[in-house]
Order: structure tokens, then sequence, then C-alpha cells
């Protein structure tokens, strides 16, 4: 029989409406009071953002382990589950059998109740014990839950795409290479390789899904993707994860249609189930975050014209330290007027000049432009990124040719435009960006449990 077959989560106590007897817990130590007659423990077992208090008297079993007992160690706790008479909490749990599970060293870096993020960066495998990072982890949770739930709600099928590819979906050649080759033989070839020829981690699951796209019509993948780029800014990682939908029967406008669906179902959800945690950042993190999700909400996002997004920014007046100018990507600055100063909301800029986008991306009638879709979003900037995908032979071969392609390296892709080929379109979206936004936290190294970051591999 399972010593804790009858635990109970804190969140489940503490929601509870009326006493229980003979309550089990287990958790990890945040504090704790040592008095004469009583001692307080606050117990966190991570169900939620606060703690269940702990009452121990001399009648508790185990009361004897109390100066081992120190702040993070883990216990396991049964006892009645009573009113508390003190402030702060409704519930507490008056200890009958107090048992010590796992010690926890005196010089155990948890000790204070804040500490800087880049403080806990160095101690990742620790970090997810602190209020912050727990209720990160939580948010993280239900965002994924709810990705999967709209997209199948929506119709969309589940594919999982390859980690491991044989091909540059971005054409940035930031991509990690995978070999089983000796790097010190200089005489290693290719065709001698794992796989008889160059592979990496995918940059995108983009490329393959469109394959199944066009048998099952909806189709939506949800995994890591990794870009060797050496970037140390608070907007990048090596490491990170993607939502990308693809549809068939559908243009650039369907695209940002269920590009604003998905982002508003899934801030809503963490607007409902996160709602404690949420309030964590509120009060440390960003006041305005709240007001800032709701006006993800109830804004109608806007949508103009990448040649519109350009002649705002220059006719602002404003000042920026890159001059916007049609055929160069929006920076940073530009992206916060757009969403912070100028609409005040969300804003889909579309049709984007040739030269700065994907090669599969459609062409437009106009010979300049494609059928390419940012989001952006107030504080994170981009957020979604997409197009309707070129599905003409003929154009889709000259646009891969133009940017250094090696149609020979894509026959199977370029077979789908041979084959039942149809109009189709997708995006991809930034899943930390998305915890981010939600959040209100400004790294994103800070909203994915394990950051792979240049010179950081700390597991």
């Amino acid at each position: 029989m399972s010593l804790f077959k009858e635990k109970s989560d804190c969140i489940d106590l503490i929601n509870e409406t009326a006493p229980q007897e003979k309550v089990v817990v287990a958790g990890w130590v945040r504090t704790k009071r040592v008095s004469k007659s009583f001692s307080f423990i606050e117990l966190n077992d991570g169900s939620c953002l606060p703690n269940i208090q702990i009452i121990i008297d001399q009648k508790t079993s185990g009361v004897e382990l109390l100066s081992d007992i120190q702040t993070g160690a883990t216990i396991h706790v049964i006892g009645n589950l009573v009113k508390s008479i003190g402030q702060g909490q409704l519930w507490e749990i008056h200890a009958s059998d107090l048992y010590l599970l796992g010690r926890c060293e005196d010089d155990y870096p948890l000790q204070k109740k804040r500490h800087s993020d880049e403080f806990l960066r160095e101690i990742a495998h620790l970090r997810p014990r602190t209020n912050k990072y727990s209720a990160i982890a939580r948010i993280r949770s239900t965002l994924s839950f709810a990705v999967h739930d709209f997209f199948r709600t929506e119709g969309f099928h589940l594919v999982n795409t390859p980690i491991i590819t044989g091909s540059d979906c971005e054409g940035a050649g930031e991509m990690f290479q995978v070999t089983t080759l000796d790097p010190t033989n200089a005489k290693s070839t290719y065709s001698s390789d794992f796989f008889g020829k160059k592979a990496h981690l995918t940059v995108s699951g983009q490329l393959a899904l469109e394959t199944y796209c066009m048998a099952l019509n909806k189709v939506y993948t949800f995994g890591p993707t990794f870009r060797s780029e050496n970037s140390n800014t608070t907007r990048h990682m090596a490491e990170f994860w993607m939502v990308e939908p693809e549809m068939a029967f559908a243009n650039i406008f369907d695209d940002m249609d269920i590009a604003e669906k998905f982002v508003k179902s899934v801030v809503s959800v963490a607007r409902v189930q996160s709602k404690t945690d949420l309030n964590l950042f509120v009060q440390y993190v960003d006041q305005e975050l709240l007001e800032r999700l709701d006006n993800v909400l109830e804004s109608d996002f806007a949508r103009i014209t990448y040649t519109e997004a350009i002649e705002i920014l220059r006719e602002s007046n404003k000042e920026f330290s890159f001059t916007p100018a049609w055929g160069k990507d929006l920076q940073t600055e530009h992206e916060h007027y757009l969403t912070e100063f100028h609409f005040k909301k969300p804003v889909f800029v579309y049709d984007w000049p040739i030269n700065i986008k994907a090669f599969y991306m459609r062409k437009n009638d106009d010979n300049k432009t494609v059928a390419a879709m940012d989001l952006l979003v107030p504080v994170i900037g981009e957020l979604v990124g997409g197009s309707a995908r070129e599905e003409r032979l003929d154009i889709l071969l000259t646009s891969m040719r133009d940017k250094g392609f090696n149609e020979k390296d894509y026959w199977w892709y370029l077979d789908t435009r041979k084959n039942g080929t149809a109009p189709h379109a997708g995006f991809g979206l930034g899943f930390e960006r998305l915890i981010m936004l939600v959040t209100g936290v400004s790294n994103i190294r800070d909203v994915i449990p394990f950051p792979r970051t240049p010179k950081s591999l700390e597991f």
C-alpha cells in the first residue's frame, strides 16, 4: 500500500468548505517558526501559489524532527484540517504525525524570500521552488493544454514533425548540425555519416507539416525548435517551442483570422484558470498586466499593410534609432510604436517585401510583396509570423532559386505542388513569447524551464 495513497493536494485543502480529519499532505518547507508551545511551518506542494500552514505542538508524533527541518526540506504530515485563527489563511493543519523525507543543507541558496532573476538563472535546477518560477511553470502548463484544446475544437489534427531534418525552412543558415562523424578525422565525409547526408536540428516544423496539410486539411504541430544564432538578447534562445498550424483552402486573411482567434482563446484561458498566479505578476512584475491582457481580449486587432506601417512610422515625427524605410525589416522600436502609441492594441502587418521574407511565401500580384503577416503585440513585439504558402510550382521554383535554395534538396516539398496542390496558409507562434505576454516577464530565459543560450548549458 502506498504511503501517500490518501495524500491531498494543497490546492484542494485550501479550497475546502468544511473541516476534515486525518488529511495527508507532503511538500517542501517554505518557512519555519518555532516557539515554546507551537511551531509553524508554511508548506507548499507545487499545486498552487499559496502555502498551507502546519501547526506542530508537543503532542505531534515526530516533533523531535523539527530541529532537522530547514527551509527547503521535504516533509510528510498527517493531521486535521481546521479553521485558522491567524490572518492570511482560511484553513490550517494541526499535525498529529510529522515525517522528514528529505533534509536540506544549511547553505541551501533559497533561504531569502526574494532573489534576483540573474542569480536564479545560475541555479535553474532550484528556481522552480520559488513563488515566481513555480507560477510560471503552472501558467506554462495551462497554456500548453489551452493550445491543444483550441486546435482540437477548431478541427485541427496534431502532427509530430521531425526534430532532426535535412531541410532549412528559414534559409538563415543558423542551424545546429547533427552528426556521428569524428571531428578529429579530416577524411570524414557526410556520405559516411549516420544519415548519409548533412543533418540539423529543425528551425521549424512547417515544411514537413505542409505535406500533411495536403492530406488532412487542418493540422498543427507544437514542439521544440532550434537556432544556433549567437544572440544574447532578452527575446532569443537557442532552443524554444513553436506552435505551428497549417490550413488548406485558406489565404492570408484566413490566416490572420485564426491567429487572432487563437491568441484571444489562450489568453482568455489564462485569465480564468491562472488568476491567482497572474496576481503574483501584477504585484511584483507588471502592475498593468491584467489591463493589457484585457485589451488583447477586447480589441479587434488592427490590420495594416507593411507599406501603411512604414508610412505611419515615417509620418510619426518620432526619432527612431533605425530610420523606417520600405524594404527593410521593422525593428523592435517600430513594433512598440505601432502597438503601444499609434494603435494601442495588437496589430497585424501584412503584405511584406519579397526580399526580406522566406521563399515559401505566396507572391502577390504586384510582384513586389508576398502574402506574409506578422502579429505585433504591446511590450512583446512580434508574437506570430505567418503567410499564405506559394502553391504555384513555377513561382515557387523561381523564388527558391532567387534565394539560393537547391531544389534537389527539396524535391519532396516541390512534389506536393505537382500532385494535388491547393492554396494554403499557416503561421508560427513562439510559445515562450506568448508566456511573456501573459505574465509580463521581460526575459525569455525566465519563461522556459531549462534555458539554452550561448555559453549556457547547465543540464
